[in-house]
Order: C-alpha cells, then structure tokens, then sequence
C-alpha cells in the first residue's frame, strides 16, 4: 500500500529513489517544466547536453530514467515528455495528468518517489495525484502470484512537490483526488472481472458489499435496493426482463440513495449494466465479442460516483439506478418481432436484440423520473455508431441542452474528452415507426444510428433536464497503455460525474 504526501520541499535535495520532472519543448529547446527548476539548476549547464546525449526529446508520453551520479538526493531522475508548449503558456492540468501518468509506469521498483511536475495550483495538483495513482493502476486479480509480488511494482512513499503545500485549496485537492482515483480503479477492477464471475446477481451483490463497506462506521450514509427477477417481474420491467430472459442467470436492478441533510438539489444518475453481450439472436461476430465484459462500464460508473459523491461529503441528493442483465442465446431469449410492455406501460417492438442496453435503460429512465430529481445523467456503452462517429477515445454526449454544456463542462475539469452530439428532429419519426407498437427499437437504417438510441431514451424521460453520455468508445482500452490510461477497463466517466455533481453545490 502505497502512501502520499503533499509537500513543499527542493525536489533536488528530497532524498528518495526517483525523483520525477516535466520537460517542456519549446522553440529555445527542451526546457524544465514548472517544479523541476531545482533539479536543473543542481546540474548546471551540463543538464541540456545530457538530456541531448541521451536523445531525450520530450514529446508527450516520453519516460527517460538517469542515474543522478550525487549530483541529486536521489539516485534516479525520470525526466517526462509534457509535448510542445507555446511561449508563455503553461501546461495545462490535462497534459499533467497524462505526464504523471506516464511516470507511474517509468517509476516501478522504486520503494520512494518524489514528484515534482507543475503543482503550482490545486487543479495541478489534483491532475498529479489522479495521473499517479491511475497510470500505475495494475489489474492482477488472477495472476499467478501474491498481494507481496503485485505491489513490488508501486513505489511504498509518494511525495508529490507544491511551492503551496500547506493552503487549504491545496490540500484538500490532494485528499479529493485520491478519493476520485480510488473510484476510478474500483470501476476498472470491476469493468476488467471475467463476466463468468461476474454476472447480474454477482454484480449485484458486490455493490451491496461495497455499500456495507463504504458506510460501516462513520462512513457516510447510502442506502441500496436490488430488485431480483421476481420484483421486477411484479414491477412490469419488460426492457430489463427482456433482455435477461436469455440467461441462466438473472437479472437484477440495484438502486442507490445518498440524501444528506440540507440538499438542495436532486441528481439521477443511470448506468446501463449488461455483464455480457453475446448479442442475443442476432449474436454478435465471434471476434466483436472478446472485450463485452465491458458492456457493463455505464452502471460501473454510476455506481462508483455515487460513493465518491459520498466520501467526498458533497452537499446533493443522488439517486443511482444500475439496470443489471446479461444478453445471451437460448430459447427463453427475446426475439426480433417480439413487443415489449416497458416499466410505465410503453410498447416496444424489437427488431434487433443486439441493441439491448436502450431496452435496461428505459426502465430505470422512468423509474429515476419518479424520484422527481432536479436532473438525471444517463451512461451507457451503447452504440458503436458513436466509435465511429468520434473515435475510441472520445465520447458523445446527447439531450437538454444546457445540461449537455454542464457535463461538457464537467469532463475539460476532469480531463476527459466528451464531443456534443444532435438529436435531430427526424430521429422522432424513426423511433415512432412501428406499426404495432409505442416505439420501435432499432430500424436497421445504417446512419445515425447513435443519434437513434438517443432519442429512443428521451421518451423515457419524462421531459426531465437529460443527458445521455455514450461511452462506448472510451470506456475500454483494447491497445496498450498511454498517460493516465491504462490497458482493459479504463474507468470514463466517473471523474465527468463527480465534477458535474460539485457544479450543482
């Protein structure tokens, strides 16, 4: 376990085994990034020439371990590519954030680690501490070797290097990351669980887990509901049973509640929750299928925001709906032409099974209106046309308006890259297409098909402020690991969240 200190000190004479600095690239050549002026000047005029001779570039991601030789307290300096900065301007707290990164990964075996990239503001020192922590995120669960072995890796002392360490803002920067990271590795260890262990009731039960963990003690009070299969039934939640009819293991839906005195405002928060996606009967490609344990990030995130909403004591009512089920074949599965009766009566009629998570969503959408909340947040893996349109890095984020912009908002603070999407208004016809229901849920039209799912989950709304964030795209890195974000569950979404709650207190 690893500790962190925040504190004001010469990163040059801080003794520790490494000893982390930013390097800027700038028309006058490499140049120390803010935070790292001590540690150049303890080199001199020799610093540039070594960095030249070792090659040392620093563009964005770049890692470069050097023995100090005692011209350092510590015996390793790792030198981190910030990229190119303009005359004057100052790195901003996304750049950090990937820079810190990139040095958790540069820094393993070392027992202590002081960092000193730019930390001269709490939004700089909030990027350090969540980059760190994120970038060295490890999931080892089942690999072959003990909790000892899996830690040798993370460095047991942090100090992470503030000219204002000892103000307020600062601090409580520092404690507030920490608090967010943990969140956001919870959510990729979860996002990351082989679905085989790790099925609705399974999910279910560790959120129940978790609630019992989070609030034992003086732990701050959240409530949990699961419904199982029986009460849903009772309920008439058709989206949810639907879609987890096809399974041997049942569906759940697990509703949070975090009301602390003197809450002004009301936050819904829904997260889909499909533990596996095989497709149902119109099954997936075989090879579409290898990273569907993700499918489930959206209620992973809902649900871990919530608790750091809670930790974090923020002064809101949340409410948090995490429809849970898993999409598979076999004769008790939905079927294309089959009509649904959603949870409020509204008739579906199913045209492609492999578009399930609007069908989850809209029942916890209209259960969360009758909580009557100032807002609801909806997340959801939910189309591939949003990776297309935006890439795998970026997400789409649909409805009100000013809602939209309040959650764009939200994700520039927490450094996550979310891009407006439309609505448009010929998407109302296609949804209303059917001829023998309320709604029809898909109508294999190859364009804008994001836009559809969209405006299929507005009718659930009940003319509530809404929006929609599809993380299909970033939600799980398939690649190798770059800044902050590692391989497998990435964890999106829930600093976005967490910042858009602090913008309602």
């Amino acid at each position: 376990m690893s500790t962190y200190t925040l504190r004001h000190a010469n990163p040059a004479k801080t003794r520790c085994d490494a000893v982390v600095v930013g390097l800027v690239q700038s028309g006058n050549g490499l140049l120390v990034a803010p935070g790292g002026e001590e540690v150049a000047s303890a080199y001199g005029r020799s610093f540039r020439p070594l960095l030249a001779s070792l090659g040392v570039t620093g563009k964005v991601g770049e890692v470069v371990k050097i023995p100090t030789g005692k011209q350092l307290s510590s015996a390793v300096l790792v030198v981190v590519g910030l990229g190119k900065l303009a005359k004057g301007e100052s790195p901003t707290p996304a750049v950090v954030r990937r820079a810190a990164g990139a040095a958790a990964r540069g820094v393993t075996n070392a027992a202590s680690v002081a960092i000193a990239l730019p930390a001269d503001s709490p939004e700089l020192v909030r990027a350090v501490i969540e980059g760190f922590l994120l970038g060295g995120y490890a999931f080892t669960t089942y690999k072959k070797r003990s909790d000892d072995e899996s830690a040798k890796g993370q460095p047991g002392e942090v100090v992470v290097i503030s000219p204002s360490a000892r103000k307020k803002e600062f601090t409580q920067a520092f404690t507030d990351a920490q608090v967010l990271a943990q969140a956001v590795a919870s959510t990729r260890d979860w996002v990351n669980t082989p679905p085989g262990d790790f099925t609705p009731p399974t999910f279910a039960e560790t959120v129940q887990g978790a609630v019992k963990e989070l609030t034992k003690g003086r732990g701050p009070k959240v409530s949990i509901k699961v419904r199982d299969e029986k009460e849903l039934a009772e309920l008439g939640c058709g989206g949810i049973l639907g879609v987890g009819g096809g399974s041997a293991a049942p569906p759940r839906l697990v509703e949070l509640s975090y009301a602390p005195r003197g809450a002004q405002v009301h936050l819904a928060l829904v997260g889909k929750g499909i533990t596996f996606d095989s497709g149902g009967l119109t099954i997936k490609p075989g090879s579409s299928m290898s990273d569907m344990k993700s499918d489930m990030a959206g209620a992973a995130a809902v649900v871990q925001a919530t608790f750091a909403i809670a930790r974090l004591g923020l002064p809101l009512k949340v409410t948090t709906f995490a429809p849970m089920a898993e999409n598979m074949v076999s004769g008790s599965a939905m079927r294309p032409g089959d009509v649904l009766t959603m949870y409020g009566g509204t008739t579906v009629e199913i045209s492609n099974t492999d578009a399930e998570g609007r069908l989850v969503l809209g029942d916890a959408l209209v259960m969360a209106t009758e909580r009557k909340p100032d807002v609801i947040l909806d997340v959801a893996t939910l189309t591939g046309h949003m990776v297309v349109a935006l890439g795998d890095k970026v997400a789409g984020v649909m409805g009100s308006p000013d809602i939209v912009d309040a959650v764009l908002a939200a994700a520039q603070s927490a450094g996550e890259e979310q891009w407006p999407m439309p609505i448009p208004e010929a998407m109302n016809e296609r949804i209303h297409s059917s001829r023998i229901a309320d709604l029809a849920q898909h109508d294999w039209v190859r364009w804008g098909g994001g836009l559809f799912a969209a405006a299929f989950l507005r009718e659930f709304t009940g003319g509530l402020p809404w929006a929609h964030l599809d993380i299909a795209g970033p939600s799980y890195n398939s690649g190798g690991p770059y800044g902050h974000v590692t391989s497998g569950g990435t964890g999106f979404a829930v600093a976005t969240l967490v910042d858009y709650a602090k913008s309602l207190c």
